[in-house]
């Protein structure tokens, strides 16, 4: 544990003092909490003190920030998905660097000295496995009730409903037409704890990328720069991006009859071009032994290989051991295993496939390989071509598998995409929500909007559709619904509001009642069989490629993220919009194996990108954005729920009920709050 700790700092640079040591290392779980204190040494509360050298002082801030208990240490394990493997117990087995050898070539040919760090190796290792399965790791983190949000009104009881009750939204200054039955009682459904995951704060700007042809379609007051329904009596601003089309929204509101869900008073005959290309519900099997886990390894190497070896730098790639010992020119496709820094500040990236070991230098003064090379991450799989120095490897580049750009495609339809409902939270926008089916509907908003909503003919939820229960400490404070099963059916109350003629795709998160590891198997029928009962609704895996009217479209929560965001410079979950087109790169949803992700060690990798998707559609951060990048639409949908306690915390601020649409292959975003 001590070396872990010590190591997880060192990663970053960060020098802990012995006081400092001795407070974390008292904590329950000290591992999960270093993670969660190098997150916030790099937000701006601390980002212009003394980092090299931690002092207990700002170990004890961050300590009542949290509200941590500090007087009783418990062993915490690590989860890893359905098992893990032990570092510690391997370290025998790890690569050592001869760092004589290396001194004497580089002597040579850049005449300096290069000398591994001892602080910054990394104990990460995939060969020597072991096979004990470990506990889930309960966090220690403490929440608390949040506060009412500005201008937002939280229900602080759950009320349920029946079909012949009136319940109806009404937007800000609107005529009262709300009756609300009795309360009933709530019993709560507690399952096992889940992680919890920190999540990166980033202080630059949340600035959704667009396309030069995409509409924007504004309405907004405080300079912001997406699309707004606003009820009456509010201030019209709109923004004029370049070279996008202005549509002014309109409250004209309708009321519908709520007595009776949209699909039972009209029959609808729609002819959906809709297929499920790839689903792992009933494909996903593991039995948490070792040989699982090279299997899966090997599932992966062997998928991603066969896309590197169509490049035609990589058609006649060697094998490591199949390399003659008088070669001076290496053209190799390989996993990372382990990437250390230099005390002169190369890298040495330990490299392997099935055959073997490789060790090579990336040399800080080619720059741009350089560069490329801070995007290296361990367990992911690329094409490298480098050359011998004498005994020494030296990089000359790196090939990802890439994203070839796929041809423009025609729509006539529109696709509607969210995400991160999360409703049965207190902080759900149950109003805005209900805005929002009602414009599918064609009863909110102007005519051309309505016109718009007309066309909708998909709408695709990526996960946690319900906070769910249980998934961090004290949840059960910040719920309105303290029962999976009433949260889902309260789901289906509100989706089954929506017409019958608009197919509803869902996905899980890891708010869902589906096992935390990915890939999650859809959500079950025995928690949600009040949304299975839905006649349009289709629940598939996560991930899950579905095809909308010829539209392959990937559907991905997005816990991938929190990897990428922690290890990769410069990438945050405000800028999801780089990490999902570096997942797209890796042509892998999250290829670090062992984090702050679970994956399951399955017989195949189902994570792989094995074609690249007209459509690319990721949750999880709460930020929408968006990129057209080498012809596909790459969207966040953002989410329906307020900051929470825990966001706060992180200085994370979400893009609350911004709802993007794809409408005949134009991208647009409207907001309903």
């Amino acid at each position: 544990m001590t070396t872990k700790i010590l190591f997880k700092f060192a990663e970053k640079g960060i020098n802990l003092s012995p006081e400092a040591y001795e407070k974390i290392n008292s904590l329950e779980d000290p591992l999960d909490f270093s993670s969660s204190l190098i997150v916030k040494l790099k937000s701006q509360e601390f980002s212009e003190k003394d980092l090299m050298s931690l002092n207990d002082s700002i170990v004890e801030e961050f300590i009542k920030i949290l509200g941590l208990d500090q007087s009783k240490k418990t062993e915490s394990k690590s989860q890893k998905g359905l098992f893990t493997y032990d570092k510690e117990n391997n370290k025998n087995n790890q690569f050592e660097t001869n760092e004589k050898d290396i001194n004497s070539n580089i002597n040579a040919d850049y005449e300096e000295k290069i000398r591994v760090e001892p602080n910054t190796i990394n104990s990460h290792t995939k060969t020597k496995i072991s096979s004990e399965i470990k506990e889930s790791r309960k966090t220690a983190n403490k929440y608390k009730k949040p506060d009412s949000c500005k201008n937002i009104t939280l229900k602080n009881e759950y009320k349920k409903h029946n079909n012949s009750e009136n319940i109806t939204l009404k937007p800000d200054n609107s005529e009262n037409i709300a009756l609300k039955p009795d309360n009933s009682e709530n019993i709560a459904l507690k399952p096992d704890n889940s992680k919890n995951i920190a999540l990166k704060p980033d202080n630059s700007e949340n600035i959704a990328l667009k396309p030069d042809n995409s509409k924007n379609i504004a309405l907004k007051p405080d300079n912001s720069k997406n699309i707004a329904l606003k009820p009456d009596n509010s201030e019209n601003i709109t923004l004029k991006p370049d070279n996008s089309e202005n549509i002014t929204l309109k409250n004209e509101y309708k009321k519908s009859d709520p007595d009776k869900f949209k699909r039972n008073l009209t029959s609808h005959d729609v002819d959906f071009d809709f297929k499920i290309i790839q689903d792992t519900s009933k494909k996903s099997y593991t039995s948490g032994e070792i040989g699982n886990l090279i299997a899966y390894f090997k599932s992966r190497y062997s998928k991603i290989s066969n896309i590197l070896s169509k490049r035609p730098e990589l058609k006649a790639y060697q094998k490591i051991n199949d390399i003659e010992e008088g070669a001076r020119d290496l053209n190799v496709i390989v996993m990372v295993r382990d990437i250390r820094a230099t005390k002169n500040g190369h890298k040495i990236v330990e490299f392997e496939d099935e055959t073997g070991e490789i060790n090579v230098l990336f040399h800080k003064d080619n720059q741009e390989l350089f560069k490329a090379s801070e995007k290296l991450v361990k367990d992911e799989i690329i094409g490298l071509i480098a050359e011998k120095k004498g005994t020494l490897n030296v990089a000359t580049r790196i090939i990802n598998p890439g994203v070839p750009r796929i041809p423009r495609k025609e729509m006539d339809f529109a696709a509607v995409f969210t995400s991160d409902i999360h409703i049965g939270s207190l902080t759900f926008l149950e109003d805005a929500f209900v805005r929002f089916t009602e414009w599918i509907n064609g009863d909110f908003g102007s005519e051309e909007q309505r016109n718009i909503a007309k066309d909708v003919k998909y709408l695709i939820v990526a996960g946690d559709i319900v906070d769910g229960i249980g998934i961090y400490p004290n949840q059960d404070k910040e719920l309105a619904i303290k029962d999976i099963t009433e949260q889902y059916d309260e789901a289906a109350r509100l989706l089954g509001n929506i017409r019958g003629d608009v197919k509803i795709i869902i996905t899980p998160g890891n708010h869902d009642a589906s096992r935390v590891a990915e890939p999650q198997p859809a959500v079950p029928e025995k928690y949600a069989k009040s949304l299975y009962e839905l006649n349009n609704v289709e629940f598939v895996s996560n991930p899950a490629v579905v095809s909308l009217d010829g539209w392959n479209t990937l559907i991905y929560h997005g816990r991938g993220f929190d990897d990428l965001a922690m290890t990769i410079k410069g990438f945050s979950h405000e800028k999801n919009d780089l990490i999902m087109e570096e997942l797209l790169n890796k042509r892998h949803l999250a290829p670090i194996y062992g984090e702050r992700t679970p994956l399951a060690s399955e017989l195949e990798d189902h994570l792989v990108i094995d074609n690249i998707p007209d459509i690319f559609h990721t949750g999880h951060v709460h930020i929408n954005t968006y990129k057209h990048y080498n012809g596909v639409h790459m969207i966040n949908s953002g989410t329906f729920q307020t900051q929470t306690e825990f966001q706060k915390i992180y200085n994370i601020v979400p893009t609350c009920a911004e709802v993007p649409v794809l409408h005949k292959g134009v991208y647009k975003q409207l907001k309903f709050i």
